[in-house]
């Protein structure tokens, strides 16, 4: 069986109060790095640091300096309440204050815990890269509106997760109402209903997510790391000092 089908083998809503519940229990940290303060990098002419987007090798996106020596990862899920507290309190900051100076990188890797997660996963994929963060930030401000649809649909819902693969997420974006809201964000229905149907890429970004949880111990959301270290902070005001104590300052 594969992963994905593994995801959709329970209920969506069930799944999506269980992410309410548990998604941002941490049970490892690390230890912060340390350092001298890091001067500016300049971005090339024209440009801000906060318009770079790349994708990585590891499926993320990253923005900003892709050269950072602070370089800081996100593994988040998009149906988890705590990852959106961040996006909507630190992330906002963090790209003005730190990832403009080019010190800091922010890369943003999913970590897909249910069938929703999924599926708006492979929205905010779909399009140009520079789209991904902004559109995740979107999801996520409107996450208790986008639950309250899932709740009035959740027959629909469940009926969507036994079509075949190439039907399923759209079904499932349909009855969330997630192609409409997508598009009101500059993703159009015929993008949207497409990418949707590419089973195969959003196979494989469940098995990133499912790779990467195993290979660095990622069972929570969100999870950081610095530099390869896993912190234990998973919000701004815990995060931000440790930005700091490692020479972004």
């Amino acid at each position: 069986m594969t992963f994905t089908r593994r995801i959709l083998s329970t209920s969506l809503v069930g799944a999506l109060a269980l992410s309410l519940v548990a998604c941002n229990s941490s049970e490892e940290g690390g230890d912060a790095l340390s350092g001298e303060p890091i001067a500016e990098i300049p971005a090339p002419d024209g440009t801000s640091w906060t318009e770079v987007v790349n994708v990585t090798e590891e499926g993320g996106y990253l923005v900003g300096n892709p050269e950072a020596p602070l370089k800081l990862v996100e593994y988040a899920s998009h149906t988890c309440g705590a990852c959106a507290n961040f996006s909507q309190e630190g992330a906002p900051v963090l790209k003005k204050d730190y990832v403009s100076t080019g010190v800091v990188s922010i890369e943003l890797r999913n970590l897909v815990r249910d069938p929703l997660d999924l599926t708006i996963a492979a929205l905010v994929r779909c399009g140009q890269p520079q789209n991904m963060q902004p559109l995740s930030d979107q999801a996520w401000g409107s996450l208790n509106d986008i639950f309250a649809t899932v709740q009035q649909n959740n027959a629909q819902l469940e009926a969507a997760m036994q079509a075949p693969p190439e039907q399923r997420f759209v079904q499932i974006a349909e009855a969330a109402g997630l192609i409409d809201y997508f598009a009101a964000r500059g993703l159009s229905s015929d993008q949207a209903r497409t990418c949707l149907a590419d089973s195969a890429n959003i196979e494989a970004i469940a098995q990133r997510s499912q790779q990467q949880a195993q290979e660095l111990g990622v069972n929570a959301t969100p999870t950081f790391f610095l530099n390869g270290r896993k912190l234990e902070e998973n919000q701004w005001p815990g995060i931000e000092p440790i930005l700091q104590k490692a020479g972004a300052r």
